[in-house]
């Protein structure tokens, strides 16, 4: 593709070209490209930030998430991914979910999977390429890559015929082989037609219940049960590439599908045979109590020694004495209390959730050196809990089960639609479809709503408001690639007066025209490789 960098008049003739800008972005200009995206769509009435999977694709503030959701900021953990995509260097990848446990797989050439799923409701647009751009990124970096068509989802959520769904998956998956997936060294499939997944499905069903997927989900007594059941089948989808080996995993997502995740990440913890946390004591406590436990220990060895014990009772007093009161603190005081002279130590705890009584066995074999064994639990003093893990998976997938790494994911902004709001399929006018004429796209982008002044005056004399234009967006999103020099040169130019919003338009209508004339061009070339793909293009579930 190539591109123009003269931005132009608006009367037509060309103007003066900037400065050429440093070979590499400051993070204070990385920032600033990344401050001018949107935060997104509207809240509800009472402003309140939902995140619903088949509802409305907007989110009020993402920022909210941050707290509301607890999803991590993206910015803070930048430098830890190798060669990062431009959608993360821009922020348009704005969040995640334990992604360092993928960063540290790269860095480390160890293995990882990235999967992500496509419901064939309609044409693929330029939203959905935000989505095949991540998945083939984590494959060229040396990762799993998985491809799936929620073609069950399709049929029971959205009411697809077969006929739609085998139409518009065709049209994903060749969309997916053109921009560069590699079908030979990825994996690419059917919900309907992978038996594994929908066995896994079934499984994982047994540890899910109506009243927990009614409060994810808001189902009712009229959600229909295939509905219903396309959740476990998107959990299946999700745990699907640990089915040979637990790996880090991650799932590029908009933060709508947070849901799944959440759910996902939390069947997984529920599917392993054994539980690893930190421990003090013979007693049970949760984190905030473990907390505290830290607390005491720390002070009082550092008071006694290495050559005496520190005891439970003196923690309890050591706590009602230093820490103010409340349900935590009384709590934990109370159980030490009544551990009187026991011991407090470090330890790691392996606690038994599902495990069969051979593999509990055989981890109480497997566990080295000082070790308290009791019904429910196992405590290991001299071991550190990323060791304790490892032992506990190993000994788990010895004895049949999974093992599974909870998945992560990264969250990247929705795309505004052209014509302002948001961008729906259901619109034509508010997105660029992969398969639309490219003259077609180019009167799209050439009739875009901008965040332009009234007239040429004001905006030479205010400069455009880049963070509320859809024109902006498609720069940073697509037509820049991965220039992030020329995507800051279209922000500065904007926001400085220079870049005024006719020629603005022209230039990125351009630039869509020919993307979509390559993208298209290409589309014809992979038809061959998607004919030999080990994947079902037409579904065995039509009826006669």
């Amino acid at each position: 593709m190539t591109r123009d960098t003269d931005s132009g008049r608006e009367d037509g003739t060309d103007s003066t070209t900037a400065e050429p800008l440093p070979d590499e972005l400051s993070e204070s200009d990385a920032s600033e490209v990344r401050r001018a995206l949107p935060d997104g769509g509207t809240a509800t009435d009472d402003g309140e930030t939902t995140l619903d999977p088949w509802g409305s694709a907007t989110v009020a503030d993402y920022r909210k998430l941050f707290e509301e959701f607890g999803i991590e900021e993206f910015d803070e953990m930048l430098a830890e991914v190798p060669d990062p995509h431009y959608l993360m260097r821009r922020g348009v990848i704005f969040g995640h979910r334990d992604y360092r446990r993928v960063a540290r797989a790269m860095q480390n050439d160890e293995p990882f999977a990235a999967l992500s799923g496509f419901m064939p409701t309609g044409d693929p647009h330029i939203g959905h390429k935000l989505v095949f751009d991540e998945i083939i990124w984590h494959q060229q970096q040396g990762g799993d890559a998985y491809a799936l068509i929620a073609d069950l989802e399709a049929n029971s959520a959205r009411g697809m015929t077969w006929d739609e769904i085998d139409e518009h998956a065709r049209d994903y998956l060749l969309s997916l082989l053109a921009l560069g997936f590699d079908p030979e060294e990825g994996t690419l499939y059917r919900q309907s037609a992978d038996r594994d997944v929908q066995d896994l499905a079934f499984e994982l069903g047994s540890h899910a219940n109506f009243s927990e997927l009614e409060n994810i989900y808001g189902f009712s007594g009229e959600t229909n049960v295939s509905h219903m059941q396309s959740v476990v089948t998107q959990m299946a989808d999700i745990l699907y590439p640990q089915l040979d080996e637990p790996k880090p995993t991650v799932i590029p997502v908009g933060p709508d599908q947070d849901p799944h995740v959440r759910l996902a990440r939390d069947l997984a913890a529920r599917t392993r045979f054994f539980g690893v946390t930190k421990a003090y004591a013979s007693f049970e406590a949760d984190e905030e109590e473990r907390e505290l436990l830290a607390a005491a220990y720390a002070a009082l060895s550092e008071e006694v020694g290495e050559e005496e014990t520190v005891r439970c009772e003196d923690a309890a007093d050591w706590l009602e004495a230093e820490m103010a009161p409340d349900d935590a603190r009384d709590s934990v005081a109370a159980k030490l209390g009544e551990a009187g002279k026991e011991p407090l130590r470090p330890r790691v705890r392996f606690l038994d959730q599902n495990a069969t009584d051979e593999a509990f066995e055989a981890l109480i074999g497997a566990v080295e050196g000082e070790k308290r064994v009791f019904e429910e639990h196992i405590d290991a003093f001299g071991m550190d809990r990323e060791d304790a893990e490892a032992l506990a998976r190993e000994v788990e997938m010895d004895h049949g089960g999974y093992g599974f790494v909870a998945p992560s994911s990264i969250y990247h902004r929705f795309m505004t639609g052209l014509t302002g709001g948001k961008m729906s399929s259901s619109v034509p006018a508010s997105h660029i479809s992969l398969l639309d004429d490219p003259e077609d796209g180019y009167d799209k982008v050439k009739a875009a709503t901008t965040g332009g002044r009234e007239t040429a005056e004001k905006q030479r004399e205010l400069g455009g408001r880049a963070d509320e234009c859809p024109v902006y967006e498609l720069y940073a999103y697509l037509l820049a690639g991965d220039d992030d020099e020329f995507a800051k040169e279209v922000y500065d130019e904007c926001v400085g007066g220079e870049r005024l919003c006719g020629d603005c338009k022209e230039q990125a209508a351009q630039l869509m025209r020919e993307f979509l004339a390559e993208h298209q061009e290409k589309r014809e070339e992979v038809e061959d490789l998607l004919e030999r793909a080990d994947i079902e293009l037409d579904s065995d579930r039509k009826r006669n």
